[in-house]
């Protein structure tokens, strides 16, 4: 049985290097928080943890973008993520990602698609 889509986010709602949508997702034995963001066009989202220590990154409700709008931040030591990867770029989890969940944006809708194990 395929796990049902989650809506997130009206696709207005990111904007390119802009504020970014927090959500939670059930993984494993917890409910974690996540979040959604857009950049070069297209919507990424992440679990909500720093791969440095697991805190969550953005340092306002919903601000995860630096003050270039290039990079995601983490508010805690500064690490620095590809927004389209989450790779880290800089700060201690250099070359670690974040853990990238599956989003789909349908007819101005963004959903959050849980994976199922098999």
């Amino acid at each position: 049985m395929a796990a049902q889509r989650q809506l997130i986010a009206r696709s207005e709602q990111l904007q390119d290097g802009g504020r970014g949508v927090r959500f939670e997702v059930q993984i494993p034995g917890e409910t974690a928080p996540a979040f959604a963001i857009r950049s070069g066009g297209a919507v990424h989202a992440y679990l909500n943890r720093c791969r440095h220590v697991p805190t969550e990154l953005d340092w306002q409700d919903g601000r995860f973008f630096d003050s270039s709008g290039q990079y995601l931040i983490c508010s805690l030591h500064g690490a620095l993520y590809l927004p389209d990867s989450g790779q880290c770029i800089a700060g201690p989890c250099y070359g670690r990602s974040l853990f990238k969940l599956q989003v789909e944006e349908i007819d101005g809708q963004v959903y959050y698609l849980p994976v199922m194990d098999k």
